[in-house]
This record gives structure tokens, C-alpha cells and sequence, in this order.
């Protein structure tokens, strides 16, 4: 038996359980946004809902959560906000919209001064923009006058100004002294001894052998 969704709110109580107890298919005949909200509300009110018992009220939100698929938070909550207003409208999603102080083109400024200076620290940007606004009058400066020297490295890090100017760091060799053969140098200072020693095995020879040397103090 396929139960559509134009009739689902004719069903008695009798019905809905044996739909809850069984594996009925489901077939959508509306799939528009908000479909599912309007049938809640079809339901619970041709259930009247507010006049059941607890144990029919059950019946009738096992129901409703296998045909939705919704959680039983979320079915709790909307069967409680049709209880209040006896509607069940889709909320539409809030993002939190910042306001954005520095543009595109303090961006493309920014970039142009890294370039010209070769990257310095942001201190020292920060000072090069203030005074490119207040003692020259430059007005491609007037935001970034004001900007700290920490938002200078997140600006650079920043989409916009990968997008301008790519910053390639090469990797530097280090100079490791683990295992140098040098003679010591006290740089003139008491104290310190210059041993030769020969190692074979676990015997000690002077002869024959190349030494090492090291200082000790």
C-alpha cells in the first residue's frame, strides 16, 4: 500500500499506528520548500491535536517523525510553535553579516607597499601608512592610517591579497658543527686543556693513529 502525501492528514489513529508498527512506503506528491511544515500543520490540526490524550499524541508524533524524518527535537519544537500561533512557517537562515573596513583596494595599497619595501614587519607598514596619509596627504592611505600591525599579517594572509602578490619563502640551509675537526680556541680565557686521544678498539694508542683533538675545562 503507498500512502501519499495529499491524504496523509485523512488517516485515523488506527491507521497512523499501523503505519508506525509496519513499512509502509511513502510517496511525496509536493516537494516545494516548506512542504513539510504545511503537512504538520495539516495533520495536527484534522487530528486535533490539542484535544488528544498523551498516548494518542504519541501516535500521532511517531507518525509525523517517520514521514519527515525529522528528529524528535525538531518535531517537539514545531509541534510546540503550532501549539502557540497554530502555524508553522520556515524561518529563513540569519548569517552574521560584519561590516568590512578595509576594501579590496586598501588591499591592492597594502600589496603595493610590501612590494616596494620588500615585506617588513608590520610595525613598520603600519608606520609607512600613517605617514603616507597624514604627512603627505596620500588618500589610498587614509583606512590603512589606522590599522594595527597585527591585522597588517591577517590582511596578507587574506584572499584578495594572495590574489596580488605571492610571497615565495625558499627554504635556508643551516650549518650544522656536530662532528668538525677544529682546533680549540680558548679566545685567550685560563683553564683550558688540549687532550689527543687515539681510539682502536678498546685500546689507546700514540702511534700509527689518527688524532682528535678536543678541549675540555
Amino acid at each position: 500500500m503507498t500512502i501519499r502525501m495529499s491524504n496523509l492528514e485523512r488517516l485515523t489513529l488506527a491507521e497512523m499506528q499501523e503505519f508506525v508498527t509496519t513499512s509502509e512506503q511513502v510517496t511525496w506528491s509536493a516537494v516545494e520548500p516548506g512542504s513539510g511544515y504545511k503537512l504538520i500543520e495539516r495533520v495536527l490540526k484534522a487530528q486535533q491535536y490539542r484535544r488528544l490524550s498523551k498516548g494518542q499524541r504519541g501516535i500521532v508524533r511517531r507518525f509525523l517523525a517517520k514521514i519527515t524524518a525529522l528528529s524528535r527535537a525538531q518535531l517537539t519544537r514545531l509541534i510546540r510553535r503550532w501549539m502557540d500561533t497554530r502555524r508553522i512557517e520556515r524561518k529563513s537562515a540569519k548569517h552574521p553579516s560584519f561590516h568590512r573596513r578595509y576594501t579590496d583596494a586598501d588591499i591592492a595599497s597594502l600589496a603595493e607597499v610590501d612590494a616596494a619595501h620588500e615585506d617588513l614587519s608590520g610595525p613598520a607598514v603600519r608606520h609607512l601608512c600613517h605617514r603616507a596619509w597624514v604627512v603627505f596627504g596620500n588618500q589610498k592611505f587614509q583606512r590603512l592610517s589606522g590599522i594595527s600591525a597585527s591585522h597588517i599579517y591577517n590582511l596578507r594572509r587574506s584572499a584578495a591579497y594572495r590574489k596580488i602578490r605571492v610571497r615565495v619563502e625558499h627554504t635556508k640551509g643551516s650549518k650544522v658543527s656536530i662532528g668538525e675537526r677544529r682546533q680549540p680556541d680558548p679566545k685567550g680565557r685560563p683553564g683550558y686543556l688540549r687532550v689527543d686521544t687515539v681510539h682502536r678498539g678498546s685500546t689507546t694508542e700514540s702511534r700509527g693513529c689518527i688524532t682528535s683533538t678536543r678541549s675540555t675545562r
